[in-house]
């Protein structure tokens, strides 16, 4: 038998705060056993299946995760077979680290919607570190999603050798938004029901489920996030329509480093997904009702109908709001309400300016390094400072000749 200590941690200073280690838990992990990992046939981000073995072979009953219906386990290959530099790594301390990274998502779920949904779902298997890991073609990845032979569900693989390199090794708050933000291609890889595309005049405008100013008021914080919810599956879009971003790096929460994308789209999954939790943010915590309730309510009545992420060089403005004209207004709702659909633009490579209200919040940082804290703030006040009907006019003409061709 074996010991793991398991190590907790808390978060501090709000929803921008770091994590503080706090408690030793010891944890028993019982003796190594022979374990089967079922065959998988596709891996990460698009790339075809994972080299080698079929199966990957596990030992011991894993690494238990306070909560998760899912453990941690190491392979069978040995140090031996990531190299002279695997064999400085030590398997448990690497279990460990990873380990204690998930103990954090497991204790804060509400705050990393993709990790949550996948734990709902119960989408992942299990958890296999390796001490490198690389696709069919070769090529090395930090992290692998690979299908099982059980419709709906994957494997997370972990290379240990990229955690060293990367500092992760002894450092899980370090670890935790790199496994956060895998959980995007957790949850798409195992969503194999097809996916029937409905053109916008397919669209039940009727009864889009949008609601007036006082209902939105009265509503709770979990009330308004199941009611955006919602929404985002009539009518509310978050996407770069430009196609933009096709291929463009991504930044890094909280620096100005560009990362590659390792697939075309990867830029674009990766906002799409911190705008949307951006957006939660917005009508959920009692922050946003307080000092900008007009960004809460525009989100739920049907006056945005899109919060775009775009690549757009020529011009330097961090966020801008665009309305469709008059004579474009569409018909919505039980009440048949008249709308001008907005749509909030924010330009990833661009940093807010001293003018913009939401200058403070940036930390100087382009928009694409801001956290999905940080997002919310600059969204709310965007919102709350053009979308009334004097700013609507404005901009129509206006956008109509500084549109990005």
């Amino acid at each position: 038998m074996e010991t793991v200590t398991k190590v907790y941690y808390e978060k501090i200073g709000g929803n921008k705060g770091s994590w503080v280690r706090f408690a030793l838990v010891p944890l028993i992990v019982i003796g190594w056993l022979g374990i089967l990992v079922p065959r998988v046939s596709a891996s990460h981000q698009g790339h075809q299946a994972h080299p080698g073995e079929k199966t990957h072979k596990t030992v011991g009953s894993g690494y238990a995760i306070a909560g998760a219906p899912f453990r941690v386990f190491l392979t069978t290959k040995g140090a031996q077979a990531g190299g002279e530099e695997s064999a400085k790594i030590q398997p448990d301390e690497t279990a460990q680290t990873v380990v204690d990274a998930f103990t954090v998502l497991m204790q804060h779920r509400r705050d990393y919607p993709r990790f949550d949904e996948a734990v709902k779902k119960n989408v992942l298997e299990r958890i296999i570190i390796e001490p490198t890991v690389v696709n069919r073609d070769g090529k090395a990845f930090p992290f692998l999603v690979v299908r099982t032979k059980e419709p709906g569900r994957v494997n997370l693989l972990i290379s240990a050798s990229s955690l060293k390199d990367k500092g992760y090794l002894h450092h899980p708050e370090l670890l935790v938004q790199a496994l956060a933000r895998e959980f995007q291609w957790v949850v798409s890889k195992a969503d194999t029901a097809p996916k029937p595309k409905r053109a916008a005049s397919a669209r039940d405008l009727k009864h889009v489920p949008i609601r007036t100013n006082k209902d939105i008021e009265g509503m709770s914080g979990e009330e308004r996030q199941r009611l955006l919810q919602e929404l985002f599956d009539s009518y509310l879009r978050t996407v770069d329509d430009l196609k933009s971003l096709d291929g463009q790096p991504f930044y890094e929460i909280g620096t100005d480093r560009l990362v590659p994308p390792t697939q075309p789209d990867s830029t674009i999954k990766f906002y799409d997904i911190r705008i949307r939790e951006a957006l939660q943010k917005i009508v959920r915590e009692p922050y946003f009702s307080k000092h900008t309730p007009k960004a809460v309510r525009s989100l739920l009545n049907g006056k945005v109908w899109n919060v775009s992420f775009a690549k757009i060089d020529q011009r330097d403005w961090a966020t801008r709001t665009r309305v469709l004209p008059e004579n474009q207004s569409i018909v919505v709702g039980e009440r048949s309400q008249r709308i001008q659909p907005a749509t909030i633009l924010v330009n990833i490579y661009r940093p807010a300016v001293p003018e913009d209200p939401f200058y403070p919040d940036t930390k100087g940082l382009p928009m694409g390094a801001l956290s999905a804290d940080q997002l919310a703030h600059v969204i709310a006040w965007e919102i709350e400072q053009n979308i009334i009907e004097k700013s609507m006019r404005g901009h129509v003409a206006q956008d109509e000749s500084t549109a990005p061709k």
